[in-house]
């Protein structure tokens, strides 16, 4: 493969796990099954940027009791992962390039759903829960501005010369517009759009994989 442009660059991929590596915002599913007519309202008031991501999600979460959380987890092993995943992650480590996985979602859940490939990425940046008392608490490392996990501060901390980010939602809007090249679906696409901003829209992994290939190889 033809790398020329590369060779001496670090690249790394960033990817979004819910509705980006699961098929279905899994953390909204959970809010939906667990606490019913809970999630809605305040996802409207979150678009209508009347609270934030970083006040929101916590509340919901810690209305959830800890005795849940191995019924919650087995929920989200249920759950199914977009075509393509471990052959994108070959791909990858043929080429020397570390994914890493940046979720404001739940670690556990992460987790849970990749079982052994989580051996494969680099790292995975998400927010803790602490099931140890009568609900559950929340802590993120990593919160800032109104997001819960920071992801744009995140991947700049990476010592990448080429950002590659993979994403579907709102929480991706930031650390999109610090990437150097952007894959997006859904709605983190329609914002790009919206704003002028180049990317490449995917469907599942493979094509992330072909897009990507090609991508280097013109570069």
């Amino acid at each position: 493969m033809h790398m020329a442009g590369f060779q001496k660059k670090k690249i790394f991929v960033f990817s979004d796990f819910d509705g980006t590596i699961t098929a279905m915002e899994s953390l909204e599913a959970v809010f939906v099954k667990f606490l019913p007519g809970q999630w809605e309202p305040v996802k409207k008031k979150i678009l209508a940027k009347e609270t934030t991501l970083r006040e929101a999600v916590p509340r919901i979460i810690e209305q959830i009791p800890s005795q849940k959380c191995t019924e919650i987890l087995e929920f989200v092993s249920q759950m199914p992962i977009r075509e393509g995943l471990e052959d994108f992650i070959d791909f990858l480590d043929e080429r020397g390039i570390p994914l890493v996985i940046v979720s404001g979602g739940i670690r556990k859940m992460v987790e849970i759903k990749l079982g052994a490939l989580i051996e494969r990425v680099h790292d995975v940046i998400a927010v803790d829960v602490d099931a140890s008392e009568k609900h559950l608490r929340v802590h993120s490392a990593y919160a800032g501005g109104d997001e819960l996990v920071d992801k744009a501060a995140v991947i700049n901390r990476y010592p990448a010369d080429v950002k590659v980010v993979i994403g579907d939602g709102l929480t991706d809007f930031n650390m999109a517009r610090h990437a150097d090249l952007v894959f997006a679906r859904d709605a983190l696409s329609t914002y790009l759009m919206e704003n002028g901003i180049s990317h490449i829209q995917w469907n599942d992994f493979t094509d992330v994989k072909n897009r990507f290939q090609q991508w280097l190889a013109q570069n």
